[in-house]
C-alpha cells in the first residue's frame, strides 16, 4: 500500500480542543494534536503550547475519528457514465480515504489511476472488475456478458502493476449483470483472489446467483457490499435460512458491508437485522452520479441512518473508520502515535428532523445527524459539510438497477 500520500505543508498544524472517539485505548475529553509540516504527527496531549509558525484548528469540542473511510464508491469520472469525480465524495464532505467499486477493469485501469487516484487531495484506492471494461455503460453493455469480457492474465498483470492502490477484486454478481452465468463469475474472482492474494468484493443483487451460494464460496476477508438489500429474492429479511448463513458468514470474518447506492439499501432490512443482533462491519455510500442526488447524498447522512436504525455511536464511528481500513488493508492502529501521518474527520452529533429515504423509497425521519466540520489530511484541513441536493433535484430511481428514472 502506499499509505497516506498527503504533500508537505508550509508550516504545521495544532488541532486544539478535540474529543477523539474511535481510537483504541484513548479516553480523554479533550486533545490537542500537533502535526508536522511533512504531514506526520508529532505531539498530543492537553493543553499544549502552540509552535512558532502554526497555523491553529480549534475543533471547540467537536469530535475527531480516524478519517471516515468509504470503501464503496464510483469514482472514475468520465470514464464511465455513473462515476462521480473523488472531490464530490470525499473531504469536503468528511471522507478522507476512498476505494473506487470496481468502475474500472483491467483494460481502463490505467486512465482511473492517472487521472483520479494520483491527483485526488484524498487517499483513494480501488477494487479491480474482473470484467475488462468495467461500468464503462453501467447495466447498458454488461462487464460480464461471457468469458470473452475476462481476461485472466492481464487483470494480474494490472494487479502487480498496481498493488499500491488496487486493494482487491470486485464481482458484480446479480442477474440483471452476468445473465445465465450464475456463480462463475464469482468463483473466477474467488480463484484470482487466492492467487492473487486479494480480498473479493461482491456486489449481490437479483438471484441468480443465490446470495445464499454466494455466501458459501467466501472466506476470512472478502466483502459482501449492499448486505441489507430488499431485492427480491436477496433480502435476509424474507428467509430465515438466509439470514443464518449471513450470521455465520459474520462469524467466519466475511465482511459485511452497507453498500447504500440507488437500489441496495433497505431501512426494513438493516432495522430487522440489527434488532436481532446482525451488524454491519462497514458503512460504505456506493455513491454515483445516479444515487448522489437520490437516495444516498453522502457519507455522513450514510452513517446518521445507521445510527438512527439502532446502530450505536461507538459502532458507527468504529464502522466508518477503523473496520474499513482493516478491510482494504491500511493501516488501522495507533493512529494517534507520533510518527502516523494525520487523518482525521472533525464533525458533530447535532439535533436534527431531516427527513430521508432508503433505496426503495421509504422515508424516515433523523434525529440526529453526523455533520462534517473538518477533514484533516497531513497538515492540511480541509472545511466539510454535509451534502445536500438542491430542492427539486432529487432523483427516483428504479428499484432493480438504481437507474434514474
Amino acid at each position: 500500500m502506499i499509505g497516506n500520500r498527503f504533500p508537505s505543508a508550509d508550516r504545521p498544524l495544532l488541532i486544539r480542543n478535540a474529543k477523539p472517539v474511535g481510537f483504541a485505548g484513548v479516553d480523554v475529553p479533550a486533545l490537542d494534536i500537533l502535526v508536522g509540516k511533512d504531514g506526520k504527527i508529532a505531539q498530543s496531549g492537553t493543553d499544549m503550547c502552540a509552535p512558532d509558525n502554526v497555523e491553529i484548528l480549534d475543533a471547540g469540542g467537536s469530535f475527531l475519528s480516524p478519517g471516515w473511510t468509504d470503501i464503496h464508491t464510483h469514482i472514475w469520472y468520465g470514464g464511465t457514465d455513473i462515476s462521480l469525480k473523488p472531490e464530490q465524495c470525499g473531504a469536503r464532505h468528511g471522507v478522507t480515504t476512498m476505494v473506487d467499486a470496481g468502475s474500472a477493469g483491467e483494460a481502463n485501469f490505467h486512465g482511473l489511476r492517472e487521472l483520479m487516484i494520483e491527483p485526488a487531495v484524498e487517499n483513494v484506492y480501488a477494487f479491480l472488475n474482473i470484467g475488462s471494461i468495467g461500468l464503462v455503460a453501467c447495466n447498458r453493455v454488461t462487464e460480464l456478458a461471457d468469458m470473452r469480457s475476462i481476461d485472466i492474465d492481464r487483470i494480474a498483470a494490472t494487479v502487480e502493476a498496481n498493488r499500491d492502490v488496487i486493494v482487491g477484486l470486485k464481482v458484480r454478481a446479480s442477474a440483471v449483470i452476468s445473465g445465465g452465468w450464475d456463480l462463475v463469475p464469482v468463483k473466477l474472482a474467488k480463484k484470482l483472489g487466492r492467487v492473487l492474494k486479494l480480498p473479493i468484493m461482491v456486489h449481490v443483487g437479483e438471484p441468480p446467483p443465490l446470495y445464499d451460494d454466494i455466501l458459501a464460496l467466501l472466506t476470512e476477508g472478502d466483502i459482501v457490499t449492499h448486505c441489507f438489500n430488499g431485492k427480491v429474492g436477496g433480502s435476509i429479511l424474507e428467509d430465515e435460512d438466509l439470514y443464518a448463513l449471513a450470521e455465520d458468514a459474520a462469524a467466519r470474518g466475511i465482511v459485511l458491508d452497507v453498500g447504500h447506492g440507488g437500489a441496495s439499501f433497505s431501512f426494513e432490512v438493516a432495522k430487522a437485522a440489527l434488532d436481532k443482533g446482525l451488524k454491519p462491519q462497514t458503512i460504505s455510500t456506493d455513491l454515483h452520479n445516479r444515487s448522489m442526488d437520490g437516495a444516498v447524498w453522502d457519507m455522513g447522512t450514510t452513517m446518521s441512518k445507521l445510527l438512527s436504525l439502532g446502530m450505536t455511536f461507538d459502532d458507527v464511528v468504529h464502522a466508518a473508520t477503523i473496520a474499513p481500513r482493516k478491510a482494504i488493508r491500511l493501516d488501522h492502529a495507533d493512529l494517534l502515535a507520533p510518527g502516523k501521518p494525520a487523518e482525521f474527520t472533525i464533525f458533530g452529533l447535532e439535533k436534527s428532523e431531516l427527513e430521508v429515504k432508503d433505496s426503495k423509497g421509504i422515508k424516515s425521519r433523523l434525529h440526529e445527524i453526523f455533520e462534517p466540520h473538518h477533514a484533516v489530511l497531513g497538515a492540511r484541513a480541509i472545511k466539510a459539510h454535509r451534502y445536500q441536493p438542491a430542492p427539486g433535484t432529487a432523483l427516483n430511481n428504479c428499484p432493480h438497477c438504481g437507474w434514474a428514472l
